[in-house]
């Protein structure tokens, strides 16, 4: 018997980006906020204790969960390595464009050995809806309380909530971002065409790969 060959977005649980919003098709609410990182090892004693604390503060006043998620990939020198030549090219001091020239190589002999590695770092706040609907049954009222937003509800009642559960996401995103903000992490939320990018990258890894290969 032939089975049907599904397609890629059967395998991914996004229904749709809205505002920089992931809304997955079991109607939860996914934020996507972009982090900086801290050269811990470089800290005093000191500041690495404060550090530890502010972030143990921030873990202790969240009432939800969060997913942190480091993004690891090889840096794609070849840029750089075109920007040095040119500057090479426009040089006028023999002994400057001979020394530009031996750092290319340089840095070109150390990529080649070394995998450098380019990490970005996410932190994924979720939010998870609950619709209330009420039945009447034998003369008396019933509540029933389903998760998400899906189709079988109007566009306006669709509107709606997701206008609410937003409220909801957005308040508790304020909370992440002033705890990682006490601890020195700067914090900046992905818009829709950045989420969008961030998840491309992740479904089709190969096509950075060919990027770089073609420059």
């Amino acid at each position: 018997m032939a089975i049907a060959a599904k397609a890629s977005q059967d395998f991914v649980k996004i229904q749709e980006i809205r505002d920089g919003i992931v809304i997955l098709k079991s109607g939860d609410l996914r934020a996507v906020l972009m982090t900086s990182s801290i050269n811990f090892a470089l800290k005093s004693e000191e500041n690495q204790r404060a550090i530890i604390e502010q972030f143990q503060n921030f873990l202790n006043a969240l009432t939800f969960s969060v997913e942190i998620v480091v993004q690891s990939r090889r840096f794609d020198i070849k840029p750089y390595l075109k920007l040095l030549g040119e500057r090479e090219e426009k040089q006028k001091n023999e002994l400057l464009r001979l020394q530009t020239r031996e750092y290319i190589g340089f840095v070109k002999k150390f990529t080649d050995s070394t995998n450098v590695m380019n990490k970005t770092f996410f932190v994924v706040v979720p939010y998870s809806p609950a619709i209330v609907e009420v039945h009447a049954v034998g003369g008396s009222l019933a509540m029933k309380i389903k998760e998400g937003f899906g189709k079988k509800h109007t566009e306006a009642e669709r509107t709606h909530s997701f206008e609410e559960s937003r409220t909801q996401l957005e308040q508790r995103v304020a909370i992440v971002e002033q705890g990682l903000l006490r601890t020195g992490i700067r914090v900046a939320q992905l818009g829709t065409e950045e989420v969008v990018d961030v998840f491309y990258q992740l479904f089709n890894p190969g096509e950075a790969e060919k990027t770089v290969q073609e420059v």
